[in-house]
C-alpha cells in the first residue's frame, strides 16, 4: 500500500477503533466496570482474537502489517502525553501523610509478587516444556526481574479514579491506597528500567541507560521544577493557562520522552519525570483540562487496539498453557490483593478498609499492558506469554471495580480510565 492509502486507511481505523471502545464501555459501563476495562477488551476483540477469527479477510484489510507502525507511533504519542499527565497529578504529599502505613503495603505489594513473578519465570526458564516464553537473548535473571517488575504493577490512574469519584481522597482509606499505589508504580517502572538498561548487552550502553536516567530524574526534580515555579505562579494569578505555555509545555515532554528513549530507558519514562517536574495547582488542573481529553478519549484507543493486534488467545491452545495462565492469576492475585490486604490489616487498618486495599491495588490495567507492550517490543517475552499475561491483566481489572464498591455499597457512576 501507498502512504497516501495507508493514510486513508488510518481514519476508517480510527473510526471502528473509537466506535468499537464506545460500544464496549457502554456494555460494560452497566456492568459496573470502568472505560478502561472496556477499551482493553474492544483492543483484544479488533485484533485477531476475535475478529481475525470470524473474519480473517476483514481484518487483514483493516489492520495490514503496514499500518501498525502508524498505529504504534499514534499510541506512543498517546502513552506519553499519558504518562506525562500522571506524572503532573503525582501527589507528593500523600506519601508524607501516611508514610509508614504506604510503605508497610507498598513494600507488601511489590515484594510478595514480584517474588512468585521471580519464581514463574524461573521455572519458565529452567526447562518448563514451555519455549517460546521469553526472547532468544532473554536470560533468567532478566526474565525473572521483568516478570517480577510486570506482576508488581498497581493501575494508579484507576485507582485514582475509583477513590475521588467516591470521594475517598481525603479520607484515611483513600490516602492510605493512593500513596501506596503511587510508591508501588514508582518501583515496578525502576526496576523495569533496569531491565530494559540490563537488556542492551553492552554494559556501557546499561552504565549511559542507569546513570543517564538518574541524572535526568535528578535533573527534572532539582532544576526543571523550580525553573518552572515562577509559570506556574503565574497561570495561578492569571487562572489559565495560554496556548504559547501549553506549547512550550508540550516541547519539554517530548524532549523528555526522546532524551530517555535515546539513552537507552522507554520514553514513557522521560514523560512521567517531565509531569514530576510541573508545577501544581492551577496549572496542573491546566494541563489536565486542555491535554487529558484528547489523550484519553482519541489515542489511548488506539494503543489498547496495538495491544490487541498483539494478543492472540489462541496461542494458549493447549492444558499446560491454560495451567500457565491459571498459576500467573492466582500468583498475581495472591501476591498483589493478598499480600496488601495482609499488611493493611498489620498496620492497624479495619478489615473493611484492608479488603478494599487489597482490591484497589490488585487491579493492573493500562498500565501493566504498557509494561507488556514494551516486554514484547525489545524482544524480553514472546508472543504466548505476552497473550496470558494480557488475560491476567484483564481479569485483575474487572475484579477490582465490582469488589470495591460492594465493599462500600456506592451507587457511584464507574471510574473512567
Amino acid at each position: 500500500m501507498t502512504p497516501f492509502d495507508l493514510s486513508v486507511l488510518f481514519f476508517l481505523q480510527l473510526a471502528v477503533i473509537l466506535t468499537a471502545c464506545r460500544v464496549c464501555g457502554w456494555v460494560f459501563r452497566h456492568l459496573g466496570q470502568p472505560q478502561v476495562v472496556s477499551e482493553m477488551i474492544a483492543g483484544v476483540l479488533l485484533g485477531p482474537s476475535l475478529l481475525g477469527w470470524l473474519a480473517p479477510g476483514l481484518s487483514a484489510w483493516l489492520f495490514p502489517p503496514e499500518s501498525k507502525p502508524i498505529l504504534f507511533a499514534v499510541c506512543q504519542l498517546g502513552l506519553v502525553l499519558y504518562m506525562f499527565l500522571i506524572g503532573v497529578e503525582f501527589d507528593f504529599d500523600l506519601i508524607s501523610s501516611r508514610l509508614r502505613s504506604a510503605a508497610a503495603v507498598s513494600l507488601a505489594g511489590i515484594a510478595a509478587p514480584f517474588a512468585l513473578g521471580c519464581a514463574v519465570a524461573w521455572g519458565l526458564m529452567s526447562g518448563s516444556g514451555l519455549p517460546g516464553m521469553f526472547g532468544d537473548k532473554t536470560t533468567t535473571h532478566q526474565a525473572m526481574l521483568f516478570m517480577g517488575a510486570a506482576m508488581s504493577i498497581t493501575a494508579f490512574p484507576m485507582l485514582a479514579r475509583i477513590i475521588f469519584e467516591h470521594g475517598l481522597a481525603r479520607t484515611s482509606l483513600g490516602t492510605l491506597a493512593l500513596a501506596a499505589g503511587s510508591i508501588d508504580d514508582v518501583a515496578a517502572w525502576t526496576v523495569l528500567a533496569v531491565v530494559l538498561a540490563s537488556f542492551q548487552g553492552d554494559p556501557s550502553i546499561a552504565l549511559l541507560a542507569i546513570g543517564g536516567g538518574i541524572g535526568f530524574a535528578l535533573f527534572c526534580l532539582l532544576v526543571l521544577r523550580r525553573l518552572m515555579l515562577p509559570l506556574g505562579e503565574r497561570v495561578q494569578r492569571e487562572g489559565q493557562m495560554d496556548m504559547n505555555l501549553l506549547v512550550g509545555v508540550l516541547v519539554i515532554v517530548m524532549l523528555a520522552a526522546w532524551f530517555t528513549d535515546i539513552i537507552g530507558v522507554y520514553a514513557v519514562f522521560g514523560a512521567f519525570l517531565a509531569g514530576l517536574a510541573m508545577p501544581r495547582g492551577r496549572f496542573a488542573q491546566e494541563l489536565h483540562r486542555m491535554v487529558y481529553p484528547l489523550t484519553t478519549a482519541l489515542l489511548l484507543p488506539c494503543f489498547f487496539t496495538y495491544s490487541g493486534l498483539n494478543t492472540r488467545i489462541g496461542l494458549v491452545d493447549t492444558p499446560a498453557l491454560w495451567a500457565l495462565s491459571g498459576i500467573i492469576l492466582v500468583a498475581a492475585v495472591a501476591g498483589k490483593g493478598g499480600a496488601c490486604y495482609l499488611a493493611a490489616r498489620w498496620s492497624g487498618e479495619t478489615q473493611r478498609e484492608s479488603l478494599a486495599i487489597g482490591a484497589l491495588m490488585n487491579a493492573r490495567g493500562l498500565m501493566e499492558l504498557i509494561i507488556l507492550n514494551i516486554g514484547l517490543q525489545r524482544g524480553i517475552i514472546g508472543p504466548t506469554l505476552f497473550t496470558v499475561m494480557v488475560l491476567m491483566a484483564i481479569v485483575t481489572t474487572l475484579m477490582a471495580s465490582p469488589i470495591f464498591k460492594r465493599l462500600y455499597r456506592a451507587n457511584a457512576p464507574p471510574a473512567a480510565t
